[in-house]
């Protein structure tokens, strides 16, 4: 007896069968297409080059490559590869089918599978053809932002396509941009122009600003490019909407740049907030400190260079250990000696900076180091085509804010936080009262210290490392502690912020030296009429 179950069993195992040859014979058919690309000349390259494309994203990589005229293929077995030139001179192999990195090979193992502009102009729409229809939707939407800065008439006639099939109503809203810009240029038609203008109010992406002022120019004999009257009032007015919106943002992205350069003053400031806010030392080895920290997360990198993605983290407590213990040894050995001799203190440690850069230069040499980013700090967060967030500041931004955080629960909360802020008011009456000062002393240097290393390894991320790191951010810092008021740090994070935003502001006008210049008279002017600053202390510790 013929069961139904197993007609179904039958049917599912012959579609598999026939899935799974389909797959081979597709698989087979494109590996011949490729080795034909090797030694073949080049009237004969866009008809492969044609034949790749039904594969679709699978050729992507060969074509992309062919692109940029890295496309070639090894001699010896006729193995088509990426080949990108190495600072020896010879060649670095790439696997393009299987993912896989080759030997270094030199020019004479390899032969470069030449494109000329005709067929390159056939690859482009080639590569735009599979990425539009692509089932990511990332590289369908990456594909019609490429699109957009080439509207021509092949362009836009795929892209009409493309309109018919799409789903996606961010891709959907960019299609019909891309559409309207078209007919703002070519249609003729009062209506469909107006309509087009409608669509492209207030987008911000460079293409749409660039076609309204190509419309709303004169042409050589001074009269308007476009005529229609009602036409250009609402091109004119689009425009100004888009320039409001651009400018808006501008304000924005400047207060984010200045908040970025207050989160690193105030990492570098909070430092200088304990050992000179608490203890009134003036270290002028504050820097080297942070010089100190930035170069651990250098030698870190070196020593786990499989794990870069996370040897940020195992910086971090180990710069402000080796910082930190560097400070309790200079106060140790050095500023307990000279307590109450400010100007001999601040020798002092002016010379121990020298002696940490000089170190330093024996030991990894004068030239800058790099430390590697991982991948979840670079990049950038889009909110749209004018304003965009980078990940390395944004995540510099809240780790001051939680440094600071930290470091309030430290002097609030705990024991030492509480010895710290006893010494600072009445050294005499802690000492009587069993408090070891010495001790304490200490371990607010080295917490001021250590601190400091902690910022040197949020600057590696931003700037290269070097001997003078520290250098270029101390005398702000300094400027900061003062202008927040001495020994607060709630006052070290306003005027660390406040002072980065007028900065970046003021740049744009005056240039970075001036802007500098200006921030320091501005503060000069502000202790002459409140020499304690923005949060003065009150109690005892104003002393």
């Amino acid at each position: 007896m013929n069961h139904p179950w197993r007609n179904s069993s039958r049917l599912i195992t012959f579609l598999v069968i026939y899935v799974f040859a389909s797959l081979c014979l597709a698989d087979e058919e494109f590996n011949v297409n490729v080795k034909q690309l090797a030694g073949a000349k080049l009237r004969a390259l866009p008809v492969i080059v044609a034949k790749l494309e039904s594969s679709g994203e699978r050729a992507l990589p060969l074509l992309r490559a062919m692109l940029d005229g890295a496309l070639y293929y090894r001699k010896s077995d006729k193995r088509i590869v990426a080949a990108y030139r190495t600072g020896t001179g010879d060649f670095r192999l790439d696997d393009l089918l299987q993912g896989l990195d080759l030997k270094v090979a030199s020019k004479r193992e390899i032969k470069k599978i030449v494109v000329n502009n005709r067929l390159r102009g056939q690859i482009r729409k080639i590569i735009a053809r599979i990425t539009l229809t692509s089932k990511e939707r990332v590289v369908r939407e990456l594909a019609v932002d490429n699109m957009l800065n080439d509207l021509n008439k092949a362009n836009i006639a795929l892209l009409r396509a493309v309109r018919q099939s799409e789903k996606d109503g961010d891709i959907l809203s960019k299609l019909d941009m891309a559409i309207a810009l078209d007919d703002l240029k070519h249609n003729d038609s009062r209506q469909i122009r107006l309509a087009a203008i409608d669509i492209i109010d207030g987008r911000l992406q460079p293409v749409v600003l660039n076609t309204l002022n190509s419309l709303l120019d004169m042409d050589a004999e001074g009269t308007p490019v476009e005529n229609d009257e009602e036409v250009r009032k609402r091109a004119l007015a689009a425009r100004e909407f888009i320039e409001l919106k651009i400018s808006f943002y501008e304000v924005l992205q400047r207060i984010f740049y200045g908040l970025s350069l207050g989160s690193i003053l105030l990492l570098i400031a909070t430092g200088l907030a304990i050992t000179f806010g608490v203890m009134g030392v003036i270290n002028m080895a504050h820097g080297e400190l942070i010089m100190l920290g930035a170069y651990t997360a250098y030698v870190v990198q070196l020593l786990l260079p499989g794990s870069i993605e996370y040897s940020i983290l195992v910086a971090i407590p180990l710069a402000f250990t080796v910082s930190g213990l560097c400070g309790i040894l200079i106060e140790r050995y050095v500023i307990r000696y000279l307590r109450g001799r400010p100007l001999e203190t601040l020798l002092a440690t002016f010379g121990i900076s020298l002696i940490l850069q000089q170190t330093v230069r024996s030991v990894f040499s004068p030239l800058n180091r790099q430390v590697i980013s991982p991948s979840w700090l670079s990049g950038s967060l889009e909110i749209n085509p004018v304003f965009s967030l980078t990940y390395n500041r944004l995540y510099i931004l809240a780790f001051a804010i939680i440094v600071l955080l930290c470091l309030q629960l430290v002097l609030k909360k705990t024991k030492l936080g509480l010895q710290v802020r006893a010494v600072s008011q009445n050294r005499a009456m802690a000492r009587s009262m069993g408090v070891r000062t010495e001790r304490v002393d200490a371990l607010t240097f080295g917490l001021g210290a250590g601190v400091a290393g902690v910022a040197g390894v949020a600057l590696s991320q931003l700037t290269n490392v070097g001997p003078n790191l520290g250098q270029a951010y101390i005398v702000d810092s300094f400027m900061v502690v003062v202008f927040g008021g001495v020994g607060n740090l709630w006052g070290t994070m306003v005027g660390g912020f406040t002072l980065g935003i007028a900065n970046k502001f003021l740049e744009p006008m005056t240039g970075p030296v001036l802007a500098n210049i200006f921030v320091l008279i501005f503060i000069i002017l502000f202790i002459q009429k409140r020499p304690s600053g923005l949060f003065p202390q009150r109690g005892r510790a104003t002393e």
